[in-house]
C-alpha cells in the first residue's frame, strides 16, 4: 500500500529525529510493507526536513556500487542518496560521535561536478566531460535503524545511511589518469583494512555517476555545477570508535584522513 502524505511525513519525522537525536529507531519494514519507489519518496521528505532546519543540498551519493554488495542485497543497480552541507568534514579534522548511532567509515572516489549534468542518456564519458576534478574521499555512514538491521527500502528511506563525508584536498582532472586502475588502500589506525582499484565500482566510477544522473532524470532532476558526488565505497566499511583514525591513500590523489572524537 502506497503511504499517504501523512504517513510519509510521519516516517520522515521518525528518521529525522533519530538522526538529530542520535537515537536508533525500528526499521520501517518491521511494521509495514515498503517498496523502493515509496522509499525514495520518504527519503525526499527527510531531506526536506533537513533543509527546513537550515541545511542545504550540495550533492549526491551512491550506495551498493560493488557487485558483491548488490548480490548480497539481491539487486542489480545502485541506490542513491543526498549530501547536505552539514555532512561535510574537512580532511585532517575530526567528526563527533555524540549524535551518531552506528558510525562506519569507508573510502570513496569523489567527483566535483563543473557543468550541469541532466538527461536519461548520460554516459560515463559525459560525466568525465562535465567533471571539474576528482578527489579521494572518506564517507562516514550511520544507519538510524536499531541493531544496524534493515532492508533495501529501509536504507533508501534513511537517505542511504548518509552522515558525514570528507573530500581530499588533492584533486586531478578526470582524464589525467585511468580511474578504473587507480589504487586505494584504506587504513584503520595505521592497519590496512582493505585495498581496491576504481574498477571495484561497477567497473568504472564514472559509469556509477552516470547511473545517478539517469536516476535523477526520472523525476526531472540532475546534477548542477558545483555538486559533490560520492561514487560508492571501494572497500568494506569499518566501525568507528572514539580516537580512531582513518586514512585512505589513493594513487594520484594523495591521502585523505579523518578521526573520530
Amino acid at each position: 500500500m502506497t503511504p499517504s502524505s501523512t504517513e510519509v511525513d510521519r516516517l520522515a519525522s521518525l528518521l529525522t529525529r533519530a538522526r538529530v537525536d542520535g537515537v536508533e529507531t525500528e526499521a520501517i519494514t518491521a511494521s509495514r510493507d515498503l517498496d523502493v519507489d515509496e522509499a525514495y519518496v520518504i527519503q525526499q521528505a527527510v531531506v526536506e526536513n533537513l533543509i527546513a532546519a537550515g541545511d542545504r543540498v550540495i550533492g549526491a551519493k551512491l550506495g551498493l556500487t560493488s557487485r558483491a554488495k548488490q548480490e548480497q542485497m539481491g539487486v542489480e543497480e545502485p541506490i542513491f542518496g543526498v549530501l547536505t552541507s552539514s555532512m561535510r568534514v574537512d580532511s585532517g579534522s575530526a567528526f563527533e560521535l555524540a549524535t551518531l548511532i552506528h558510525p562506519r567509515c569507508e573510502p570513496e572516489i569523489v567527483f566535483m561536478i563543473g557543468d550541469d549534468l541532466t538527461g536519461s542518456d548520460i554516459t560515463g564519458p559525459d560525466v568525465l566531460d562535465a567533471t571539474k576534478s576528482v578527489h579521494g574521499g572518506i564517507e562516514v555512514i550511520d544507519s538510524r535503524y536499531r541493531a544496524f538491521s534493515f532492508t533495501l527500502p529501509d536504507v533508501i528511506a534513511d537517505n542511504t545511511s548518509a552522515a558525514k563525508f570528507v573530500v581530499g584536498e588533492e584533486g586531478a582532472a578526470p582524464r589525467d589518469f585511468d580511474l578504473t586502475v587507480m589504487g586505494c588502500t584504506f587504513l584503520h589506525n595505521s592497519e590496512v583494512s582493505g585495498t581496491a582499484t576504481g574498477a571495484a565500482l561497477l567497473g568504472d566510477p564514472a559509469d556509477c555517476v552516470a547511473l545517478l544522473v539517469r536516476h535523477l532524470s526520472a523525476t526531472g532532476r540532475g546534477l548542477s555545477a558545483g555538486s559533490v558526488v560520492l561514487a560508492g565505497s571501494l572497500t568494506g566499511a569499518v566501525t568507528a570508535a572514539r580516537g580512531d583514525i582513518f586514512t585512505a591513500r589513493y594513487g594520484g590523489l594523495g591521502d585523505v584522513e579523518v578521526s573520530a572524537t
